[in-house]
């Protein structure tokens, strides 16, 4: 850990609001002016410091012991009103805990993952993709957002996990909000609901399925752990999902280093989620720690229990680790690192890739039907993520 000189803390830069969702880069260059590490609000009122050097992320990340997942102290201070804690507060899942407990609860999830076969999950992806593109391909014009990208992770976490329709929509429906931070107390609530019914459904009706695998994993969860774990991989496979899938077409439409031309049958997917997770992630800053006690890091006085958060985003960008070719280049941190490093990445990329492959497939001609800079981004201080994604391309109306 380096310490040091420590700095006089500048002004605070608001990571929520549409100046920061419609140009985030423009305010990491601003913060790196502070150096690694500089003091940010998540929503008003609510100070935290940001992360922004690579090195530096990676040491906090790699250090659960003076950075900790969570603190009841900061959740007593906030209450229970504050729009950012239900995406911040301690829960018993493998993302919010730490040393013999986190082991355990990430074990169901890693041992669980890796019995869904690759081939299956191709191929729940291509299905549920042909048939979402069935929906408007005649139409000559849709909003890849709303029709597709939304959508798409739904219905395959839905098959993954052995998960009803209904309850799916509405576990969506909750991290949105929560992601937002707007309802997000509600959204936290219907969350919770829908966990607690898919469990009881899946105690009742197992089946060969991500869920039932997980009940019946050695380390025995109850349904209160089962809620929570739930939470967790309901929060990585919707919402940032559809932000990679999104941001991949996005870069595919509007940079000609990738784009080309799509109906030549050559589509660089691969290289445009590589770059789209170096510098445009779709969780751009969490890995949210609370250091045990006040620290003196980078330069910097940490408060004790107050949150530290990293911005995946600007770590990837740091100028000391610039490169000029990102293809194939997997040393980003959009999947986080160190003990808490995402046990799903290999699952990810494929769901993205697939879905991109298969919408380019079906429809070549397609094209943005604004300008890429004309795009509107949701606010909120985690995520990068697009309001919609409006398109144009000639009717289709019978599969290839």
């Amino acid at each position: 850990m380096t310490t040091g000189h420590v700095r006089t803390e500048p002004e605070r830069i608001a990571l929520y609001g549409p100046e920061f969702a419609r140009d985030p880069q423009r305010a990491y260059a601003r913060m790196r002016a502070c150096g690694d590490l500089a003091p940010v609000e998540l929503s008003p009122g609510v100070p935290a410091t940001l992360v922004l050097g690579y090195d530096a992320a990676l040491e906090i990340l790699r250090d659960p012991g003076t950075f900790p997942r969570t603190s009841e102290v900061w959740e007593a201070a906030v209450g229970p009103e504050c729009p950012v804690l239900p995406m911040m507060m301690a829960r018993p899942n493998a993302l919010f805990t730490n040393g013999a407990v986190h082991a355990r609860l990430r074990s169901v999830i890693v041992d669980s993952l890796d019995r869904v076969d690759p081939v299956s999950l191709r191929e729940y992806v291509q299905r549920h993709a042909d048939t979402l593109i069935d929906r408007f391909a005649g139409d000559g014009k849709a909003d890849l957002i709303g029709q597709y990208s939304r959508t798409l992770p739904l219905l395959v976490f839905n098959e993954m996990f052995g998960c009803p329709h209904d309850i799916g929509d509405k576990l969506v429906r909750g991290m949105s909000a929560i992601f937002d931070t707007v309802s997000a107390e509600e959204g936290n609530a219907l969350l919770g609901e829908a966990t607690g019914e898919l469990v009881a459904y899946k105690r009742r009706k197992p089946g060969a399925d991500v869920t039932s695998w997980m009940m019946s994993h050695p380390a025995g969860l109850d349904d209160l752990e089962m809620v929570h774990q739930l939470i967790l991989l309901v929060g990585a496979g919707t919402e940032p999902e559809q932000n990679l899938i999104a941001n991949g077409i996005r870069l595919l439409l509007s940079d000609e280093r990738f784009g080309g031309d799509l109906s030549s049958g050559s589509l660089p997917v691969d290289d445009a989620l590589d770059e789209i997770l170096w510098t445009d992630p779709p969780m751009a800053n969490y890995g949210t720690t609370f250091p045990r006690q006040d620290v003196d890091f980078h330069g910097y006085h940490l408060p004790a229990h107050q949150p530290v958060l990293v911005s995946y985003a600007a770590a990837n960008t740091d100028p000391s680790r610039a490169t000029a070719d990102r293809k194939g280049n997997r040393a980003h941190l959009s999947y986080a690192g160190g003990p808490h490093t995402c046990p799903a990445k290999g699952h990810s990329r494929l769901i993205a890739s697939v879905a991109i492959e298969q919408l380019l497939d079906r429809l070549p001609d397609v094209e943005l039907a604004v300008p890429a800079d004309r795009l509107e981004w949701r606010p909120g201080p985690f995520h990068r993520a697009l309001t919609a994604l409006p398109v144009t391309f000639p009717p289709v109306w019978d599969r290839p």
